[in-house]
């Protein structure tokens, strides 16, 4: 059986003993980075800020399989900030629907959910798409089923309930978000429940054809940031992505019962290192403006251009290291230029070099 196939659904029971200690370290974790934050100055806020924003928007369409160029994205954001001067051309229409997305939901985080916003949201998300229709609950007699595996070998993860149903199922989903209590007190712990068992309840009634998982990551945050009264400064797609095989197996055994306290037990885990990770891009923020203040003007504008390139992938995670051949992709310089370039910034310390001869490779070396 299916968890919307119990007599007593929707509503769902679990214990709170495990999460306790999980609801704790997020409370720290969180107020140590509204206190970083708030030392930041407002372009460095702004960039991490963008940074998280990116991160997320990437990483909820990685999950879903999609692939969109962070370039794309991160245009997209800065012209719906207004930050570029003249808007940059986006080639990948997915790219700004992910970003206007983001952004809306930040900006409205505070506003009721509702169902027209939950409508507008995926009409936002999906207005490219020529497959389904944006905006609206799924309809028609075929079962909605979460299926991998090759074809004549499906397995079925999860049989949503009857598109019949989905109209009075999500007008019960947004009166219980709207209403519901909790057994902890501390905005904090109330927070945590909220966003675990919001992804888990709209998962479970899937009422679009297509776009649910990003849709209900994005409820689960808006479930944190307005309990908590202010946008948290988090990815859970980022950290889902990172291990998306735990993340399907806890939510295809949650679908089976209606005691999530495993599920719960896992989301709260997802959200305390998504905040941790949130912590390190923001220090790292902090780390990449410190050096470029300090090399600036010790610095030709090849090598600062070749060591911005490797700092937007944060720290140690230019893929591969710098080699002399990205060198000259990205500066587009000679190899005799690239190669001397490169040794000055490893004589500086800037850069550490790995192994000999043709097999040389640089990386970061920041404190």
């Amino acid at each position: 059986m299916y968890n919307w196939q119990f007599p007593e659904w929707p509503d769902f029971y679990y214990e709170t003993e495990e999460i306790q200690s999980l609801i704790l370290a997020f409370a720290q974790e969180t107020g140590e980075i509204s206190g970083v934050m708030q030392g930041l100055s407002d372009d460095l806020k702004q960039e991490a800020l963008l940074q998280l924003i990116l991160s997320e928007a990437t990483k909820t369409s990685e999950i879903e399989g999609e692939y969109i160029s962070r370039e794309d994205i991160m245009s997209s954001i800065r012209n719906n900030l207004g930050l570029n001067e003249t808007l940059i051309n986006v080639k990948d229409q997915r790219a700004g629907a992910v970003a206007q997305l983001m952004l809306e939901v930040r900006k409205s985080f505070d506003q009721p959910l509702n169902l027209e916003s939950i409508q507008a949201w995926h009409k936002m998300l999906m207005a490219n798409s020529s497959k389904i229709n944006p905006g609206l609950w799924r309809v028609g007699a075929e079962p909605m089923q979460i299926v991998s595996g090759a074809y004549g070998r499906e397995v079925v993860h999860y049989e949503a309930l009857p598109s019949s149903d989905v109209p009075k199922e999500m007008d019960q989903f947004v009166q219980w978000y709207a209403a519901v209590s909790f057994p902890l007190k501390g905005e904090v712990a109330k927070a945590v429940l909220k966003s675990a068992i919001s992804h888990l309840y709209f998962e479970s009634i899937h009422p679009f054809e297509d776009g649910n998982g990003r849709i209900g990551r994005t409820i689960a945050e808006k479930a944190l940031s307005q309990t908590m009264g202010r946008p948290v400064m988090l990815s859970l797609s980022k950290t889902i992505e990172q291990n998306k095989p735990a993340y399907y197996t806890a939510l295809k055994e949650a679908q089976r019962t209606l005691n999530i306290t495993a599920w719960i037990s896992y989301f709260a885990t997802v959200i305390l290192e998504a905040q941790r990770d949130a912590k390190a891009m923001v220090q790292f923020t902090l780390k990449k403006a410190q050096f470029f203040d300090r090399y600036k003007n010790q610095l030709n504008e090849r090598q600062l251009k070749a060591l911005n390139k490797m700092l937007e992938q944060g720290a140690n995670k230019f893929e591969g290291g710098m080699t002399a051949k990205k060198y000259i992709g990205i500066t587009k310089t000679s190899k005799a230029t690239a190669t001397r370039d490169l040794q000055e910034l490893q004589k500086m310390n800037i850069l550490l070099q790995e192994g000999t001869g043709r097999s040389v490779k640089y990386h970061l070396n920041l404190p």
